[in-house]
């Protein structure tokens, strides 16, 4: 089974993920994405309007962006314009997160990369992906007959 993740971005930068597993959502257009999380948000019974951001526990500023981490971590990751302009992910995804003309497919990226950098301050790290196996020698007595 392979797990990955769709992004739903709206035009104000904040966004929405959605597992994709087993590529369930890859015959899925980023607009019939956008239907599928407004009808999930809808069904929530969440309000038009959205609430306050949160406050940063650090500098007790607005967020961009509060998060949290992975499953079983049990850290709330922040994103605060002002504490984290000195990280080199976290301020890639600020510029990110205010350009008006920000690319929705770099999305993915930046925000693993803000994961992995944020989780790393909280002494977590990203285990490496596991390389596939290689593939067995063909051995010479184990070809069929008359093919060797």
């Amino acid at each position: 089974m392979s797990f990955s993740w769709r992004y739903v971005v709206r035009p104000d930068g904040s966004f929405s993920r959605m597992g994709n597993v087993d590529g369930s959502l890859d015959n899925y257009s980023d607009v019939d994405l956008a239907r599928l999380d407004a009808a999930r948000s809808t069904d929530k019974g969440e309000e038009e309007e959205k609430p306050a951001r949160p406050s940063c526990s650090r500098c007790g500023g607005d967020l961009l962006l509060d998060w949290h981490g992975p499953w079983g971590t049990g850290v709330w990751m922040e994103l605060c314009p002002a504490c984290d302009a000195d990280r080199p992910a976290a301020r890639a995804f600020i510029r990110w997160h205010r350009d008006p003309d920000r690319d929705p497919k770099v999305l993915q990226r930046l925000f693993e990369d803000w994961e992995t950098e944020t989780m790393h301050a909280q002494g977590w790290s990203r285990a490496a992906e596991p390389e596939a196996p290689p593939a067995p020698p063909v051995h010479p007595r184990l070809v069929p007959r008359g093919q060797g």
